[in-house]
């Protein structure tokens, strides 16, 4: 089995280097002197961007994970909802994450392979989608977020990330990221993604695919996760009374 609890993060820092010298991280290697500038998500495709208050996504919810079935089993590692979101419920810092398992003899390389960091180490790859049901008007707005509506921090990764002592150097949405070059500081600095857009159109085509076919069902959560008004400590779940 395969077992994440840290996955799907909800947004993330663009990283940058100010110092004069390369450095490896997490992020990739980010050049000195604001040589790139370093993003990690699907932006209006990444799913707890499209339901950004955790209405549909919870303990139970089916997935597809590395190229199989699986399930959100709880709230990943550094889930943290109570941070400044703009109008349209996305977080402008990172937020929530998912903890997730699934069969790994379902999984193929394609959606899940070992990956290698140049100069920081090993990590994993991993093919994540999730089905939002539109039950309401709330969850068509949500769903219909777009690269420019989603906005992010700029981070110096050369201090002590990942917030940097400087803090945030600016903010910048996912639609300027995607256009390959964005301003800082009066310059010019390439983007580069982590994370692949084609592939994640790919990802919601095939389970588009899989439930139109009848072969993947959706599935109400059985637990619901802290909301953007909960603070940072674990709340109880929210119980739904069972009927019929």
């Amino acid at each position: 089995m395969l077992f994440n609890p840290r996955n799907s993060y909800q947004n993330y820092n663009v990283a940058v280097n100010l110092s004069d010298k390369t450095i490896y991280t997490y992020m990739g290697m980010l050049k000195p002197n604001l040589g790139n500038a370093n993003y990690c998500s699907a932006g209006q495709l990444s799913p707890l961007l499209n339901d950004p208050c955790y209405k549909t996504i919870g303990i139970g919810t089916r997935i597809f994970l590395g190229g199989g079935v699986g399930y959100i089993v709880w709230q990943g590692t550094q889930h943290n909802p109570s941070v400044p979101r703009k109008e349209n419920g996305t977080p402008s810092v990172p937020a929530a994450a998912l903890a997730v398992l699934g069969d790994l003899k379902q999984m193929n390389p394609e959606w899940l392979l070992g990956t290698s960091m140049q100069g920081y180490g090993t990590t994993l790859t991993v093919g994540i989608g999730i089905p939002i049901p539109i039950l309401n008007e709330e969850m068509c707005r949500y769903a219909a977020v777009k690269d420019e509506d989603i906005w992010t921090q700029i981070v110096d990764y050369s201090e002590v990330y990942p917030q940097g002592k400087k803090g945030s150097l600016g903010e910048v949405n996912y639609a300027q990221l995607r256009s390959e070059k964005i301003a800082i500081q009066g310059k010019e600095v390439p983007t580069g993604s982590l994370s692949s857009y084609p592939k994640a159109v790919e990802i919601a085509t095939m389970l588009k695919e899989w439930i139109k076919k009848g072969d993947f069902l959706l599935a109400e959560p059985v637990g619901y996760f802290p909301g953007p008004d909960s603070g940072y400590t674990f709340k109880p779940l929210r119980e739904r009374p069972i009927e019929g």
